[in-house]
């Protein structure tokens, strides 16, 4: 008994030892943990990294992961200073998630010139894949040409040919303005006027007025988060949408939570992601919500989960020397499909972005939704190869000095 104890014991040791000899990789959460974006991404898209981490067991495949997060503010500087950081300093060798379009589109520069991995999973400017496209980003969830595609065109479609925007002023709204208005007027439509409410503003009444002086027959927020619940709530108080549609470019799981069915019931949307589409979905939604006080994952929760689980894919398939080049290991994940139970099959494209479905939805009535967080009904599924901007030496340089 004592030699079998012994044996054990032994064995354990032997275990550990080689763990220790792993090489460890650490990946790096940069996100809004404590204000505007803090829901549709924050602390909930740590918890999505290490449940990837947790799911893969790196330790099977020859290396250890370590996650380490940080509060960008949603500014560039102070995003701009941890990233420098943790590549520096800290041996951080990718970042994830980053909402706010400024600071993705800043930490993609640091990331190209520092060679490490950049995964985006919350930020939606189309301009990662396009004017700023790099060898070391991959543009995972969505970007503001596929929600512009998506939803523009089925508004059109329905008879919303006149177009109002109340725009976010910073590079996000300008970019999902931008993409939505090309979308409506290539279908014929027009674009009649638009409003640029200062980032993290807390009245829009202004701007709403505006938007109903227009006579637009839809009126569309190129907003999010925070800034998105509080257009939508004042527009209800405002009646728009007695004589108006109202449109929601980007709108998440966590704000029509917080704006209630009563209020946001109707509302169409395009998104990447809903916890309750499949059985893989629904497992995984689940299992976040234990770990997230209830509340279910957001696209950008999914997005961060997705891709640190693609990252860890390709540095398993990868000497583990050459697996610190993020260029390379960018390289080999657009070599391998991307599979995976939340966003299903697909590819990440030569000039970064993941290609899989996107998804047309509208937000039940009350009495439609069957418990909490039952808030979407599926109109439409956008395949991948229609979802995106088809890719173009013309829109990403790079590819222009890979050919």
């Amino acid at each position: 008994m004592r030699a079998a104890i012994a044996a054990a014991a032994m064995l354990s040791c032997v275990v550990a030892a080689h763990a220790e000899d792993l090489p460890t990789f650490r990946i790096g959460v940069l996100n809004d943990q404590s204000s505007l974006y803090s829901d549709i991404a924050g602390p909930g898209s740590v918890t999505a990294a290490q449940m990837a981490v947790e799911d893969f067991k790196p330790e099977k495949h020859g290396f250890k992961v370590e996650v380490v997060a940080a509060d960008h503010q949603n500014k560039a500087d102070v995003g701009s200073s941890i990233a420098r950081r943790w590549f520096d300093l800290d041996k951080v060798d990718a970042v994830v998630d980053v909402p706010t379009s400024s600071v993705a589109l800043a930490v993609a520069d640091i990331s190209r010139d520092k060679n490490k991995v950049f995964l985006v999973a919350s930020a939606g400017s189309s301009d990662l894949t396009g004017k700023a496209c790099s060898p070391n980003t991959v543009h995972w969830t969505y970007d503001t040409w596929a929600l512009a595609n998506g939803t523009a065109r089925a508004m059109i479609k329905q008879g919303g040919t006149s177009w109002y925007f109340l725009t976010a002023d910073y590079a996000f709204g300008h970019a999902l303005e931008r993409d939505a208005a090309e979308v409506v007027k290539a279908n014929g439509g027009q674009v009649m006027g638009r409003a640029l409410a200062p980032f993290q503003t807390s009245d829009f009444s202004s701007f709403i007025l505006e938007a109903q002086g227009s006579g637009a027959k839809v009126v569309a927020l190129a907003n999010s988060g925070g800034d998105t619940i509080n257009s939508v709530k004042q527009a209800a108080e405002f009646g728009l949408s007695q004589k108006q549609k109202l449109v929601s470019l980007l709108i998440f799981l966590s704000d029509i939570h917080a704006l209630g069915l009563k209020t946001a019931q109707g509302l169409m949307l395009t998104n990447a992601f809903y916890w309750d589409l499949n059985d893989g979905t629904r497992a995984f939604g689940k299992a976040f919500g234990v770990r997230n006080n209830g509340r279910m994952p957001t696209m950008n929760q999914a997005g961060t989960y997705a891709s640190t689980l693609h990252w860890m894919k390709a540095i398993a398939a990868m000497d583990k020397a050459k697996a610190r080049d993020g260029a390379a290991v960018v390289a080999q994940m657009k070599q391998m499909p991307t599979d995976d139970p939340l966003f299903g099959k697909g590819e990440i494209r030569a000039d970064g972005r993941t290609i899989h479905d996107m998804y047309l939805w509208q937000v039940k009535a009350p009495a439609e939704s069957k418990g909490s967080f039952d808030y979407l009904k599926l109109i439409a599924t956008i395949p991948g190869s229609e979802a995106f901007r088809p890719m173009s030496p013309e829109t990403c340089p790079m590819l222009k000095k890979a050919g």
